[in-house]
């Protein structure tokens, strides 16, 4: 493959599962869990990669991080290729810090790669990204996953923009993220803060969301042919289920799944109910066409 070889880093990712029902414990265990992955940088892309077999590709939302897909990655890393680009949310010039500009570093990051037959996956804004992306650039995408993703409608962070420096506003605002507020660690709400509390961050923050915002994919969703699963919380208040309604609705080649006691991250809420579905998605992918006798 053209291009420099690439820059392998070790990062530790310490997962917290917290005690939000059966779904949540690795092993049966309410330890933290450590796992240990290898960020790859390569031409000023950085992303995890772990695994072999059909691309499974997972963009964020807009406060993600890797902890936040750490049991889907443990689960499909033994029959998928995982991988997750790092977006650029905060790197971006701020002409570019867009839903648009988002999707090209995608779209780049995949050409690089020579990624085909990917089934993709995204979250809150992830999922927006991975919408335009799929209408701009449909032919390497064998299949769609949204979660609690933006395109449609979608409250932010509230009644205003993130308040600086007010520790317990952040706090408060991070669990309505969620059914159980006990999902908002204090490693996640010290996250969100530390994002929130840097001047630029905020400026790209709104900015990206005010593209979302402007970014409204209703008339265009009818266009996507591929076979598109779609899981929601049935407690999110950020997209709430009416908008997985309404992206059933337009997405003709679409199931939609409801998951009770789950806000807007099933796959941090509701991880083992959230895999099952997935698993059973894309084991329908893989299986052959009938073919004629």
């Amino acid at each position: 493959m053209d291009g420099f070889p690439a820059i392998r880093v070790k990062c530790t990712i310490f997962v917290i599962t917290p005690a939000v029902g059966n779904n949540a414990v690795m092993a049966g265990s309410t330890e933290p869990a450590i796992m240990t992955y290898e960020i790859k940088e390569k031409d000023n892309f950085h992303f995890v990669e772990e695994g072999e077999g059909e691309p499974l590709l997972l963009l964020h939302g807009l406060f993600g991080a890797l902890s936040n897909f750490s049991h889907l990655i443990e689960k499909f890393r033994h029959t998928h290729k995982v991988v997750i680009p790092l977006l650029p949310l905060f790197d971006l010039d701020i002409f570019h810090t867009t839903v648009g500009g988002l999707a090209k570093h995608v779209h780049k990051f995949i050409e690089m790669q020579d990624y085909r037959g990917i089934h993709l996956l995204g979250n809150s804004l992830g999922g927006h990204v991975a919408l335009v992306h799929i209408l701009k650039h449909p032919e390497r995408i064998a299949s769609l996953i949204l979660t609690g993703s933006s395109g449609l409608f979608e409250n932010g962070m509230g009644d205003s923009y993130p308040k600086r420096g007010d520790y317990e506003y952040i706090r408060k605002k991070t669990e309505l993220t969620f059914y159980d507020p006990a999902v908002a660690t204090k490693e996640l709400v010290d996250e969100v803060f530390a994002i929130t509390n840097n001047r630029m961050k905020v400026i790209k923050i709104i900015s990206l969301a005010k593209s979302a915002i402007r970014n409204n994919l209703g008339e265009e969703l009818s266009q996507i042919q591929q076979p598109t699963l779609l899981i929601w919380g049935n407690n999110d208040i950020i997209t709430p289920p009416f908008v997985a309604q309404e992206f059933h609705k337009l997405i003709k080649n679409s199931e939609l799944h409801f998951v009770d006691h789950c806000g807007h991250a099933p796959m941090m809420e509701v991880p083992g109910e959230f895999n099952t579905i997935l698993e059973q998605f894309l084991q329908k992918m893989r299986k052959p066409a009938s073919t004629e006798s």
